[in-house]
């Protein structure tokens, strides 16, 4: 699909999107006060309340986190305004200097929502929620792909953090709605985590922390591949227990017919004496991975054979677009967890297949979030990446408001280069062979019931093929900060 729009078009409405967003994120908060006051009166006009446990009113409830703290990075990018965790928790490309700043969820992802549960008959419930995700240190709408934007063509010395994600700006980065019963299990449409991306939440012993998970951080594994698929549009999702067992499906649909940009999960578990144990099989065709537009695609480079055209040429504006891979991706894993009661022990692997795309997508392609992918590579792996992702760890509760929590993760990526460079192992090429390792540890003590404050660090390092194009190879990111749910 090739998809060209008009400069004044395109400016118009982004602009209007921009304008929107903010006016819809105020009436979400202003929904949600209202739900609260409700709920408020309704204790008032009655007798009151036994505890302030659940903020619900006839079935609607409003919840949210807020998550803030201070970052000290040993090398890093200025710390985003949009990217949902603000600054390089993970060394990437542009980590070059030190950075110290207030970053944004550090341990939860700051949000807000609203979920409903309605009895229909027998034991099965109509359900929905809808939830927006915030960067509470600038008060934006979280968008990883426009952290992105403004950094094309620049120089990695002079980018600030920008990082690919799923969450890309969107209202609501979650909203679906379904059915539910305890016996039957629970049937969902809509845009919504995915199962691998719930079981990544379930199986780090970090808890899909930003600040001191890779597998957090990166939606590389929650994603099966690729990050913009930790969450899916125009997805259906099944999940069940059942005396013990637990399965799962999920399927998106492409808005058309035929396989392109489709997406296909599978999930089957059990519990036994502490010990639960999942495993997941994913296939993503069409899967997106972005980045920020080089010099030359910016601004063209027509000594190049064949030439580049610049993005004024394409008709583009660089405020929204990008340049995208194109991949299809497949993924196995297999995730544990031995609960003893204060002792938890968790571990993970995952293996990812990335292969060129059976159906190649076109330049000009709308990415999530109203980007377009200006340049697409849909040849970027004539033989099959294979990522390899292991993760172990263990959360000890010292007492009852006090965990403490360490975990070690890695990458192993095979060399799938070509010609002169295949079977490399150095850094001269990221199709080469590579490896990232990190360890984090970190110390959560809960104040009340809905705050607590937190304090760690994560360290990594790249070496190899995944430290291509580097700056620097290891950075380091003691975080402190407090968190309040509701």
């Amino acid at each position: 699909m090739n998809i060209r729009i008009s400069a004044s078009k395109r400016t118009a409405t982004q602009a209007s999107g921009y304008r929107v967003a903010p006016l819809l994120s105020s009436g979400l908060l202003m929904a949600a006060g209202l739900v609260l006051a409700g709920a408020a009166q309704a204790q008032t006009a009655s007798t009151p309340a036994a505890s302030d446990s659940s903020l619900t009113f006839h079935g609607i409830t409003l919840y949210g986190i807020v998550d803030i703290g201070l970052q000290y990075e040993t090398s890093g990018a200025p710390i985003s305004d949009y990217f949902p965790a603000g600054g390089d928790d993970l060394l990437q490309k542009n980590s070059n200097s030190p950075i110290f700043g207030v970053t944004p969820s550090n341990m939860s992802q700051s949000r807000i929502g609203i979920q409903g549960s309605e009895p229909i008959v027998g034991d099965w419930t109509g359900v929905f929620r809808v939830e927006t995700y915030f960067n509470p240190q600038s008060g934006d709408i979280s968008d990883a792909l426009k952290s992105l934007a403004q950094n094309n063509g620049k120089t990695a010395t002079a980018q600030t953090t920008g990082v690919d994600s799923s969450v890309a700006g969107e209202m609501f980065e979650q909203a679906y709605a379904g059915f539910s019963s305890p016996t039957v299990g629970t049937l969902t449409f809509g845009r919504q985590n995915t199962i691998l991306a719930d079981g990544i939440a379930k199986y780090d012993p970090q808890g899909a922390s930003q600040a001191f998970s890779v597998i957090g951080f990166s939606g590389t594994t929650a994603g099966g591949g690729d990050t913009q698929d930790r969450r899916l549009d125009n997805s259906f999702k099944y999940v069940m227990n059942f005396a013990g067992f637990h399965a799962g499906g999920m399927y998106k649909l492409n808005g058309t017919t035929g396989s392109a940009n489709t997406a296909l999960e599978l999930q089957l578990g059990a519990n036994f004496a502490g010990l639960s144990v999942d495993a997941y099989y994913t296939a993503v065709r069409d899967a997106v991975s972005v980045s920020a537009l080089s010099a030359a695609q910016l601004n063209g480079n027509p000594a190049a054979m064949p030439a580049v055209p610049s993005l004024a040429q394409l008709g583009y504006s660089p405020s929204n677009s990008l340049s995208g891979t194109i991949s299809d991706n497949t993924a196995y894993a297999l995730m544990g967890l031995y609960n003893l009661g204060d002792l938890k022990f968790y571990a993970g692997y995952e293996r990812i297949q990335y292969a060129n795309p059976s159906s190649p997508l076109a330049a000009g392609f709308n990415d999530i979030g109203g980007y377009v992918l200006a340049y697409v590579n849909n040849n970027a792996y004539a033989k099959d990446k294979v990522l390899q992702v292991y993760w172990a760890g263990a959360k000890y509760t010292v007492m009852s408001d006090l965990d403490l929590t360490g975990a070690v993760y890695a990458y192993k990526q095979n060399s799938y280069a070509t010609g002169a460079e295949t079977l490399c192992a150095s850094n001269i090429s990221g199709a080469c062979s590579g490896t990232l390792t990190a360890w984090s540890v970190s110390a959560d003590y809960r104040i009340t019931k809905r705050l607590d404050t937190y304090i760690g660090v994560m360290y990594s390092e790249v070496a190899g093929g995944l430290s291509n194009g580097y700056i620097v190879t290891n950075t380091a990111d003691p975080t402190i900060g407090v968190r309040y749910k509701f």
